[in-house]
């Protein structure tokens, strides 16, 4: 049961992907990140990662996507720019599905030769997507990455303020 799980959100979130990069539309793009952010969440409850899990649907699903969607709308693009592009949408659809196919059996033929995979010991797993896992993790080995993150995220709203301040005059 886990498989059929694990091919289903894999197939969407793959899906969702494909579909971020297709649209023109800003919002359609957005929601198929949504598609592909709910998606990985699931795999990550498969790995057994709840807090993992958590934190991507809250955070990235829910306050990053806000945020964008934010961005979109203070953009004030004109209204042709968010029409909904339905234009050769079943044989986008029909591709994307191919696409899917094929990578689906591909990777199920790999499977079925028995590809060898790296065992994972049990001290390995011991607090693994755990708040205090994740914690320990993010500050020890990641601090440097965590921090240049939040610089960047400051310097992106310097410029979202002094993009709308030269907007106002």
């Amino acid at each position: 049961m886990e498989t059929v799980v694990f091919y289903v959100f894999a197939a969407l979130a793959l899906a969702g992907a494909l579909l971020v990069i297709s649209f023109k539309n800003p919002v359609s793009s957005a929601l198929s990140l949504v598609l592909t952010l709910f998606s990985t969440a699931v795999l990550f409850v498969l790995l057994l990662a709840d807090f993992v899990a958590v934190i991507q649907i809250l955070v990235y699903a829910g306050a990053i996507m806000i945020l964008f969607l934010f961005t979109v709308m203070f953009l004030n693009l004109k209204p042709e720019a968010l029409k909904f592009e339905s234009k050769n949408l079943p044989f986008k659809v029909s591709v994307l599905l191919a696409v899917l196919l094929f990578v689906g059996y591909f990777a199920s033929l790999g499977f079925k030769k028995g590809l060898s995979f790296i065992t994972v010991s049990s001290s390995n797993l011991e607090g693994f997507g755990t708040v205090e896992g994740v914690g320990t993790s993010l500050f020890t080995d990641y601090l440097l990455p965590f921090e240049l993150t939040s610089v960047l995220i400051i310097v992106a709203i310097i410029g979202v303020v002094a993009i709308a301040k030269k907007r106002a005059n």
